[in-house]
């Protein structure tokens, strides 16, 4: 089974924010960048793959040399070749056909994706994929086994799980659940080692017209201040007339 792990490259969520030109532009420095979480309990999901029914797994970016780094992490969790597609990820519907083109060249029969980047937040890059390579889809996959060319997903819905039975070619959008928190590999130096003379191959881009564009981004109003109070009267009165909670 051969196996194509998307990774996104994103600000780690403890990384402070800015913007610049106007507020048009995200500000990337002094900002540390790391493997998508949810993309991360795809790789990690595509490593048990590896182990234990000999899948060969490859890593797939849309970025520029910046992001190298994060597809080298990804070599050394356990991925065997990493290809990174070269041009800026500006917007889904452009990133989902650079890599729609790379599953279709490669012959892939399961694409993990995950649910939705903490960048951006578009959630429909997996879907678009699935769409332009003619595969089946599940999203918000939390469970998923395969045998032979069939596969068993479980999916979050609201309220509850859905358990659906269908067939490779597969895209799934994956999250917490596929694997836990707990199973996520911490590269050691070994792995480390090893992703340095592993494949990343640089491809250069298709043609596809961005969709969408960037007019501004804002950042959240600031926390107001906080007012203590020294009885339960008193934040009784305080939710009910000033807050208008209660």
């Amino acid at each position: 089974m051969k196996i194509l792990v998307c990774i996104s490259h994103v600000p780690d969520t403890t990384s402070k924010i800015n913007f610049t030109d106007g507020d048009t532009k995200f500000d990337t420095n002094g900002v540390q960048f790391v493997i998508n979480p949810n993309d991360e309990f795809g790789l990690t999901r595509a490593m048990w793959f590896k182990e234990k029914q000999g899948a060969t797994v490859h890593v797939v970016n849309v970025g520029g040399p910046e992001t190298e780094p994060t597809l080298r992490k990804a070599l050394a969790i356990g991925a065997d070749e990493a290809i990174r597609i070269n041009t800026a990820a500006t917007d889904g519907f452009s990133v989902a056909k650079q890599l729609a083109n790379v599953a279709k060249e490669g012959g892939y029969d399961l694409v993990i994706g995950g649910r939705e980047s903490i960048d951006y937040n578009g959630g429909m890059v997996p879907g678009m994929v699935a769409k332009l390579i003619g595969a089946n889809f599940v999203n918000t996959c939390i469970n998923l086994e395969v045998e032979g060319d069939k596969a068993t997903a479980i999916r979050e819905i609201d309220g509850g799980k859905e358990t659906l039975k269908t067939s490779l070619p597969l895209v799934i959008g994956g999250q917490k659940g596929l694997v836990e928190e707990s199973d996520l590999r911490i590269p050691n130096m070994r792995g480390i080692m090893q992703a340095r003379t592993k494949p990343l191959n640089v491809k250069e881009p298709v043609d596809a017209n961005s969709e969408t564009s960037t007019v501004s981004f804002e950042k959240p109003a600031p926390k107001g201040d906080v007012k203590l109070v020294d009885s339960v009267d008193e934040l009784i009165n305080l939710l009910h007339n000033e807050a208008k909670a209660i």
